[in-house]
């Protein structure tokens, strides 16, 4: 549960507020004054700050103040017996959570005190999100901290600083040009161009004089000669996204040029010299194509050098809250709407769902969402996706590849430890986030670690401290 600042100076209306919270699962530290309030909420994090508004040393306003100026993500509650109107209005202004007048039922303090912590773990949820796209973007936007997208990463690494020809495979909407632009953004040509063109969009005539360029007079409309793709990224790179589009004589010229290194204009004979390096993708097989005839298998080898294998989103779930807050920030700005977060029950159905259309996808669910959301927080029914599975065909779902006969002591026993490994991967080693996930305590994650006999892992933030 949260943990809670209790500040009053009268010490049996603070110890009963404890006691009440305390009873709700709270730990909760209690402070007699504003100066006392002040020193524990420096020392140490709170999730909530519930005040009196008159005290001996000071007024709940001002603690109200400094508190947001330490940490701007903690709810203050303020509480009186001298409840105005004017109170109130001023202390929302300055940023108070809620005004609870006094005396106070015990029920209505427990209601106040669960908003605030949901609005607390909502806001930190999406902060800690926005701090691991800043981390783990790469220059050219290419993000995800799953271990297929750390594999990814990987080999953009290791081919970026080569000139090596490089073939980019995975499914439409995957990012294959972020990998490819990630791979230029990181090499020695980076300060040269980066030339896409997309070979299924244009007839074969006339991708041709896309690659290649045209004399004047070459074909009906060439009014004027003109520089192809190739000649346009001189000295930079080329990426050739669909490249399993193109017909065989269109293969055969691109494989001249990729083994020469010249290029001819349509309507010339002179050729001409181009330094460029290749980043080519497909979402065809293109070993299938290879052996149906219908894609060289010269070409096949020259471009597939160095392959680099993209993975549906599908196959990387934990990276969907991560690209998730990422999109919702684009989409705050491209589409001028107030800033909105995501509540931990969209961030469920968001990874729930099966992407056939990947990571574009996801982009313009968000996008759509923050603009039909009636509020600043996205919940799952802003999400514009079919209805969600009824549980008995989850369930039905998850125990369909079960055997008929198991033995239910071992089975139980490797689902929970799987399970229980998942969360604390996706919570990057965070034991209070993984149980969190989970839906139990700390302490009883504590006790299944032990118990299912896993070492905890190091927090990623602590890794990464030990690592510089």
């Amino acid at each position: 549960m949260a943990r809670l600042l209790v500040v009053d100076d009268e010490a049996n209306m603070r110890r009963v507020l404890a006691s009440i919270l305390a009873a709700d699962g709270h730990e909760v530290v209690e402070a007699d004054g504003v100066r006392a309030a002040q020193r524990a909420f420096a020392e140490s994090p709170f999730d909530l700050v519930l005040t009196d508004q008159r005290m001996a040393d000071g007024d709940g306003l001002a603690l109200l103040a400094s508190c947001r100026e330490v940490d701007p993500t903690v709810p203050v509650v303020v509480m009186t017996a001298y409840a105005t109107v004017e109170l109130a209005v001023e202390a929302m202004k300055i940023g108070a959570f809620d005004f609870v007048p006094k005396p106070f039922q015990p029920d209505a303090v427990r209601a106040v005190v669960r908003r605030a912590c949901e609005r607390t773990e909502l806001v930190r949820e999406n902060e800690r999100l926005r701090g691991q796209v800043r981390r783990l973007a790469q220059p050219a936007g290419l993000l995800g901290g799953s271990s297929a997208m750390r594999a990814v990463h990987d080999l953009v690494a290791r081919v970026a600083p080569t000139n090596a020809t490089v073939l980019v495979q995975g499914e439409t909407g995957t990012g294959k040009e972020l990998v490819a632009r990630a791979i230029h953004d990181a090499s020695p040509r980076a300060a040269r161009p980066f030339v896409a063109v997309n070979c299924a969009g244009f007839a074969e005539t006339l991708l041709e004089s896309e690659l290649f360029g045209h004399e004047r007079g070459a074909f009906t409309g060439a009014d004027r000669a003109r520089q192809g793709v190739f000649e346009a990224a001189h000295t930079g790179a080329l990426f050739l996204d669909e490249a399993g589009e193109m017909g065989l004589p269109l293969q055969a010229k691109l494989l001249r040029v990729l083994t020469n290194g010249e290029v001819v204009r349509v309507g010339a004979t002179a050729p001409r010299r181009v330094d460029v390096r290749i980043v080519a993708a497909t979402n065809r097989d293109l070993n299938a194509m290879v052996a149906a005839g219908t894609f060289r298998e010269d070409l096949y080898y020259r471009l597939a050098v160095f392959p680099i294998a993209v993975p549906p989103l599908r196959e990387r779930r934990e990276d969907v809250p991560l690209l998730a807050a990422h999109f919702l920030a684009l989409a705050g700005r491209e589409l001028n709407t107030p800033a909105r977060s995501l509540s931990a029950g969209a961030i469920a159905r968001l990874a729930a769902y099966g992407y056939p259309g990947n990571v574009r996808e996801l982009r313009n669910l968000i996008e759509r969402a923050t603009i039909l959301a009636r509020g600043a927080v996205i919940e799952a029914d802003d999400l514009p996706l079919g209805p969600a599975p009824e549980p008995e065909a989850a369930e039905e779902a998850l125990f369909r590849g079960l055997p008929e006969s198991v033995e239910l002591g071992p089975t139980l026993h490797l689902i929970e430890r799987r399970l229980v490994q998942r969360a604390l991967a996706s919570a990057h080693g965070v034991q209070a986030e993984a149980a969190r996930r989970l839906g139990i305590s700390r302490s009883l994650l504590a006790y299944k670690l032990k118990a299912l006999g896993i070492a905890p892992e190091a927090p990623a933030a602590e890794v990464s401290v030990k690592k510089s």
